[in-house]
Parts: C-alpha cells; structure tokens; sequence
C-alpha cells in the first residue's frame, strides 16, 4: 500500500489517523501542494482530480477521496471499527463527518483560497475572514449538535473515535491557522482534547510528517 500524502492537507491527514488507529503503515509519497506538485503530469495520470490523498493498494487500485479512503480501510481492516454497530449510529456517525468534509472543508481548501486572491483580486485579509467565517458557521451548528445529542460521549460518537473524530480534529487545526477563537466551541475542543491524547492522533499531527517545513 502506498500513500500519496501532504503534510497540511486536512484530508490526508484524516487518512493518516486512520491507519494509524488501523495500525497500518504505508509506504509514503508526498505531494507538495505550494509547489503544484498535484499538477504534475505523472500525478494526474494517478488522481485527475490533483488533490491527496490517494492510497494505491497492494493490487494496484487506484482510491481517492479521504471519506471514501477511510471507509475502505474500515472494511478491510475492520479493528478497531470506525463506524459504529447499527444504521442509525452509522447515519449519525456519516452526519457528522460529511458536515465538516462536505460542507466546512471545501470552503477553506487551497485552491479555493488561491482562486480567492489569485483571480478575485481579495487581499489575505478578506481571504482569511472568509476562511474564519465559514469554519466559524460550520462548526458552531456541530458543537450545537455534539452538545445536545445524548450519542454523544467522550469522542463525537460514544466512548472511542469514529470516522467523526477523524475528521473533527484536522478541521480544528485548519481553524487555528486563521486565529478562530475556539473557546465558543467547548464540547470540540473536549472532543479534540480526547483525540489527541491518542497516539494515533498525535502521530499523524502535520508538525510530524517526514514533509512538514
């Protein structure tokens, strides 16, 4: 298996929390977004879309998409389990993933910031609001969530990390890069307190990647 990775990707970095909870260690390759190394010709041969994560596995599969990638290593190696027993749990679990990986992310991905300042003419200043502003929207309604759903337990779902956390803490550090206040945001940072205590969080932080500068 082998993992095409960059340090401060939030979705790649979901990924290396995954296999570290799976204890799984792919060989790495890494793909320097501030240098367009997506945009080489040889990486879009893997992954049109240009963005990490990508897991080429062991028979040659090309998987892109980190939910999707997480998935896939949940079913593949299936302890500890991801998602949670029921369909219920599982919907609640994919809820609370999707918000952050669908509905908070994408609005403060690279190239949607770059395209932002690059095409639109915005400053970093009103770059940066915009960033601040919808991580702020986002996860407010998901503290709202965690904070009121008897679910909820010391991770986002019950007693141990669930595709839910996975996504949760690289969104909280996306949100530190723009000095968000998170002290509005009690139940994450509780959440996230418990995440990191982890090993396999703790590991897969960007500041540890063999890439980080």
């Amino acid at each position: 298996m082998k993992l095409y990775d960059y340090f401060r990707s939030s979705a790649a970095y979901r990924v290396r929390i995954a296999l570290n909870l799976k204890g799984v260690a792919p060989e790495r390759a890494f793909v320097h977004l501030r240098r367009g190394a997506q945009r080489d010709a040889d990486y879009l041969d893997l992954n049109p879309e240009g963005l990490v994560p990508l897991i080429m596995t062991d028979d040659g599969a090309v998987l892109t998409q980190s939910l999707a990638i997480v998935e896939w290593l949940d079913e593949t190696h299936p302890a500890p389990p991801l998602l949670p027993g029921t369909p219920v749990e599982r919907a609640r679990v994919r809820s609370l993933a999707l918000a952050i990986a669908c509905d908070i992310h994408p609005l403060n991905n690279l190239r949607v910031l770059k395209y932002l300042t690059g095409t639109l003419g915005a400053t970093d200043a009103a770059r940066d609001a915009w960033y601040a502003h919808w991580c702020e929207v986002g996860l407010r309604a998901l503290e709202t969530r965690l904070a009121r759903e008897p679910a909820t337990g010391r991770f986002c779902h019950g007693d141990a990390p669930t595709l839910a956390d996975v996504c949760l803490v690289p969104q909280l550090a996306n949100a530190r890069r723009v000095d968000l206040d998170l002290a509005q945001f009690p139940t994450l940072l509780r959440i996230e307190a418990a995440c990191v205590a982890l090993a396999a969080f703790a590991a897969a932080a960007p500041a540890r990647q063999p890439d980080a500068e």
